[in-house]
């Protein structure tokens, strides 16, 4: 089993890093794409970061694993293989990793994930952080108290995420968007397990964007459908969210 230095070995050579061109000490978001892996509307978000002020840190969860596409969405996608509380260790072994360096303002830190980045996300939100939980052996060795703010874009909520309505242990602001034609969850569902993070003490804004899951994907797979429109929207609340939690300077 890794340990959080030993993921984040894994995992840095294939994390993305956009930003301002300086070395001052910025707040950061880091970023969890979906099942169907890294794809190309997430840089479009990092440069919505970037001109908000913010270093961006797209991470890859299936190239350090030697995962392709086709394996993803036949495995990841459907839950047989990493699921929410597992990938929860690389989003744990990164903020240990961002939060040490010199161009991070290590107390100004948002999570961003999409679908099941979101999910994993959420999992670390709620989760135990003992010895070998969340895959590694050392989870309780990640400082989060420089979280500040999660966005969660249509966050996987079905029913693989059994701690869905489990009352997190932190309380950042929070930007949950819902797909009002997502296959995956109702409105019903999402805006319950919105009202359960705010019971928690968290600053919640719900989203119900009028489209299907993964609207922002420049690619229609099944039921979902590229929205042009309405991904412009979401990188327009992207860049205000990150702007409204940490103006730039």
């Amino acid at each position: 089993m890794d340990d959080l230095k030993r993921r984040w070995e894994r995992l840095a050579p294939h994390v993305t890093v956009v930003g301002p061109d300086d070395d001052r000490p910025r707040p950061a978001v880091l970023m969890f794409h979906g099942c169907g892996g890294l794809r190309e509307h997430l840089p479009r978000y990092a440069e919505a970061a970037r001109a908000a002020g913010w270093r961006a840190f797209v991470v890859d969860s299936y190239e350090p694993r030697g995962w392709g596409r086709a394996f993803t969405l036949t495995t990841v996608c459907t839950g047989l293989v990493l699921r929410g509380r597992e990938r929860a260790g690389d989003v744990l072994a990164t903020i240990q990793a961002v939060s040490a360096r010199p161009d991070v303002d290590e107390t100004r830190l948002a999570l961003a994930g999409w679908s099941h980045g979101g999910w994993s996300i959420m999992e670390l939100m709620s989760g135990e952080r003992s010895p070998g939980a969340m895959g590694v052996a050392d989870p309780q060795a990640a400082d989060l108290s420089g979280i500040k703010a999660v966005w969660l874009m249509y966050p996987y909520i079905g029913p693989f995420a059994f701690n869905r309505m489990k009352p997190w242990r932190l309380c950042p602001r929070v930007l949950a968007v819902t797909c009002k034609s997502d296959h995956l969850t109702t409105v019903r569902n999402a805006e319950q397990v919105n009202a359960m993070i705010r019971n928690c003490g968290a600053e919640v804004e719900s989203w119900i964007a009028v489209g299907t899951h993964a609207f922002d994907e420049g690619t229609n797979n099944g039921p979902m459908r590229h929205d042009p429109a309405l991904t412009e929207e979401a990188l327009r609340r992207f860049k205000a969210f990150l702007t409204d939690v940490s103006p730039p300077f």
